[in-house]
């Protein structure tokens, strides 16, 4: 059987043998060595893209070429028709509860993107995973051929 927790490093076999004195004394501003602990830095949040699926670079390492596809994968995903989750008064057993991505059921007002296929997802959901690979999740058509024949023919 596994332990979930994770196992003990040098820090914290540290803090166990500390003693009651050194804990006494921590804080109080007797001792001049102690630094104060460095001030709240935020973290700059920098987006991760897909250039394949099994690849995940920060948007500074991409190549130009990467760049132009992830900015044309963005624009096909904005294409796509989205909406605002609504079960209907029939409560039809037919009718999409969850998304297959998060698991998670649709609730009134939900945000979702529509594919081609007619499957529907949160569209955070749904969009992360299209920047990653441009088939439904659910019956592996590709997105991207259905939406480029679709603009042929209009």
């Amino acid at each position: 059987m596994g332990n979930c927790l994770k196992s003990p490093t040098s820090d914290d076999i540290s803090l166990l043998h500390e003693s009651q004195s050194d804990r006494a004394s921590y804080g109080d501003g007797t001792d001049p060595d102690q630094e104060p602990p460095p001030p709240y830095e935020e973290q700059i949040h920098m987006p991760v893209y897909h250039p394949t699926p099994s690849q995940a670079r920060l948007a500074t390492q991409l190549t130009e070429e990467e760049q132009v596809r992830i900015a044309q994968r963005i624009g096909l995903i904005q294409h796509l028709p989205k909406g605002v989750y609504d079960p209907g008064r029939d409560g039809s057993e037919k009718k999409i509860r969850e998304c297959v991505i998060c698991m998670m059921d649709f609730v009134y007002g939900d945000p979702i993107r529509f594919l081609p296929c007619m499957h529907i997802y949160h569209m955070d959901c749904i969009d992360d995973w299209l920047m990653r690979s441009f088939t439904c999740p659910s019956c592996m058509e590709p997105v991207d051929a259905a939406l480029l024949s679709s603009y042929e023919t209009n």
